[in-house]
């Protein structure tokens, strides 16, 4: 264990390691004055210094002639005060007097991460006998003199692969620009914070990177709080630690394991149970200081209450596969009544300056402040996609193109499903210290006469509707939205959103409730701290959508993806009220939610079967009952009712792995029992262990 220790450390006499993470190094009395990377050649050298002026070797060891080393990791921590955090050395005597050296070391100014004192760790390696310490400079400039010697005699070996510095693991992407995964209980932990009064950050456009949160939550410091005291390999790595975690000059990287294993009961259900087994390996890092990425790919097998399996079976793709898990991906069978669904996701990202990010994923993207949203939603597959982040004064700018699928029995032609494009903009504006703004526009088009991906739509500065006009006839879906947030103070905030499908001004005046009148709306309102309880969040939600919303009069430049909505994830023709409790207290959280809604669906008994448009995958042209009166849950009006509790525990912060306990209630009541609107009534209960890294909707 100790060689595998020593890897990680210099094996030049006297160097030191250390992250130089934050904005400013430890500074000791004689590097005031020193600037840039003056300031960590300044903290090297003095230390070396000090070291070899003040440090005693035993008399009994130079007695001995003793040859060996000492490493010391340490920290300094936020008011200037050296810490030993470990001492690896062959006798008990100079572990003592390496720990006496680092307690007479005088205290120094602490680093600073945007403009706040931070800890930093480093570690020392000291050569018995000592040696007089080499300037942080004549290291580097020594190094690639010999490096030039060697190459000169070509007898002798290389020692640029021994020479590669790994230094202690410092979780560098809570300070990088990496991108923080998405779900709402994650999000919980540091949402207030984001959300106070005069803070000029765009909360609405998710996921975030960790240097946008870490203006507001700092991760180092929660994470310390976190730690437990675990000495064993096995221990920490359980309870604290990434599995591998390896970072050297300029770049760092992360392996760990994915687990989502699951086992519950649909008491409704004939089925034994209900389970989850999921694994997978996630792969974050980063290379330099503007390029970060990460990838997970996940092998699973689950079956899941009767209602949730038939929901999977109604969207199941063309060409016999079973079903599509929704928010995973197309499913095949896995033994009798179960199913086989994989599922990768990946983003590599590029900011080369503090205005403007570039990403290349495969994913999804949520717009809003709420639990759901009418623009942009995190409930379908994932896709494709590029985005462009530009954030500047009261700003954020985002543009987002995507590659989606149409994989219905009529797009698919020769086994290959239907192919379409999607571009949007969203422009969030900070009115005022309270009062944020964002606009919306979105069009989608396919590949008809081999249109492809049409560059008239890459401009980021344009109005999709009217370039859609122009490019085509008839064949592409435009949509435009307006979303806003006020925070009444910091700990209360409103927020909604506007989406207009279609709109006529001379209908709306008529009040004739046309089908043309095609829009939805959101409002919400968010209580952190709630009645003065710390970390206690309370939310309520109000979705309401019209019929025909996110359809087409061409289905498959409808606003969907892999028979999923990119919107709302109930489609169209309902409205919904949410109300949500939120706690967490260390590593302990609990969550509560409550969903009633009504919903309007077709009736398909071969008497009655028009399109009362809830399904946005018909074309709203065809079978339409009337024109006008068109009201909400229209059809065969269904009352859907949820209430679901979970509690758990943080396992591994490292990596969000969670234990947890699930109960859900759900009664499913139409007017009409027809083939594909079933009355039902469940009472679901799970437990599992999960790496809770994106959001999967289970309130269908």
């Amino acid at each position: 264990m100790k060689k595998f220790f020593s890897l990680f450390f210099l094996v030049l006499s006297g160097v030191i390691i250390g992250q130089n993470s934050s904005e400013q190094f430890p500074k000791f009395p004689d590097c005031v004055n020193a600037m840039g990377n003056q300031q960590e050649s300044c903290f090297y050298n003095t230390l070396q210094n000090y070291f070899y002026n003040n440090f005693k070797v035993p008399q009994e060891l130079l007695a001995k002639n003793y040859e060996g080393t000492i490493i010391a990791v340490f920290e300094v921590d936020t008011i200037g005060a050296f810490k030993v955090l470990y001492t690896d050395a062959t006798h008990e005597s100079l572990k003592k007097e390496s720990n006496r050296v680092f307690e007479s070391l005088p205290k120094v100014t602490p680093a600073t991460f945007s403009g706040r004192p931070t800890y930093t760790k480093f570690s020392i390696k000291i050569n018995i006998p000592l040696v007089a310490p080499i300037s942080h400079e004549e290291n580097e400039a020594t190094k690639y003199a010999k490096t030039n010697t060697t190459l000169i005699d070509n007898k002798k070996e290389l020692s640029e692969y021994d020479d590669i510095v790994y230094k202690p693991f410092e979780n560098p992407q809570f300070k990088s620009s990496g991108v923080l995964p998405f779900s709402h209980q994650n999000y919980g932990v540091f949402e207030a914070l984001m959300n106070q009064v005069g803070a000029n950050n765009h909360t609405a456009s998710k996921p975030y990177s960790y240097d946008e949160v870490a203006k507001y939550y700092d991760f180092e410091t929660v994470n310390k709080a976190f730690l437990k005291q675990k000495e064993s390999w096995w221990g920490r790595k359980l309870w604290n630690e990434n599995l591998v975690a390896i970072q050297g000059e300029e770049y760092w990287f992360t392996l760990n394991p994915i687990f989502d294993f699951r086992v519950g009961k649909d008491t409704e259900s004939e089925a034994s149970n209900t389970f989850v087994n999921t694994r997978g390996v996630v792969f974050n890092g980063g290379l330099g200081k503007h390029l970060t990425f990460s990838t997970s790919i996940f092998e699973s097998q689950g079956r899941f209450a009767d209602y949730y399996n038939a929901y999977a079976e109604s969207i199941r793709p063309s060409g016999g596969n079973p079903a599509i898990i929704p928010g995973i991906g197309i499913a095949k069978r896995f033994k009798e009544d179960a199913y086989d669904f994989p599922l990768a996701e990946a983003n590599i990202k590029y900011k080369p300056n503090q205005f403007i990010d570039l990403q290349l994923g495969y994913g999804r993207n949520f717009l809003g402040d709420g639990y759901r949203s009418l623009l942009q939603s995190d409930g379908a597959s994932p896709y494709p996609f590029f985005k462009i982040n530009t954030t500047f004064w009261k700003i954020k700018y985002t543009n987002t193109y995507m590659w989606l699928k149409d994989v219905r029995d009529a797009a698919t032609i020769d086994g290959t499903y239907g192919t379409k494009y999607m571009a949007s903009h969203y422009l969030s504006w900070n009115v005022t210290k309270k009062w944020n703004l964002g606009f919306f526009e979105n069009v989608v088009w396919t590949n008809t006469n081999e249109r492809g991906f049409d560059f008239n739509f890459v401009n980021p500065l344009i109005f999709y509707r009217a370039v859609e006009f122009g490019s085509s006839s008839k064949t592409g879906n435009a949509l435009l939205g307006l979303a806003s947030k006020y925070k009444w103070n910091n700990s209360v905030n409103f927020y909604g959103q506007f989406l207009i499908d279609e709109f006529a001004i001379g209908d709306v005046r008529e009040s004739n409730q046309s089908w043309r009148n095609k829009f939805a709306y959101q409002i919400g309102v968010k209580y952190y701290d709630a009645f003065k309880v710390k970390n206690l969040l309370l939310q309520v939600e109000y979705n309401q959508v019209r019929p025909y919303v996110y359809s087409h009069s061409n289905p498959i430049t409808n606003y969907g993806h892999n028979n999923q909505s990119m919107g709302h994830m109930w489609g169209a023709n309902f409205r919904e009220f949410i109300a949500i409790a939120r706690y967490y207290k260390g590593r302990y959280f609990a969550d509560a939610k409550f969903i009633y809604g009504q919903r309007g669906f077709d009736f398909n008994n071969g008497t009655d079967n028009f399109n009362y448009g809830g399904n946005i995958y018909l074309d709203y042209d065809e079978n339409r009952p009337y024109d006008t009166g068109v009201s909400i849950a229209q059809g065969n009006k269904t009352t859907v009712m949820i209430a679901d509790l979970q509690v758990g525990y943080l396992v591994n912060p490292a990596h969000n792995l969670k234990v947890f306990g699930n109960v859900m209630f759900r009664n499913f009541d139409p007017t009409a029992v027809t083939a594909s609107t079933v009355q039902s009534n469940t009472t679901w209960f799970s437990i599992g262990l999960r790496s809770d890294l994106f959001n999967w909707y289970f309130d269908y």
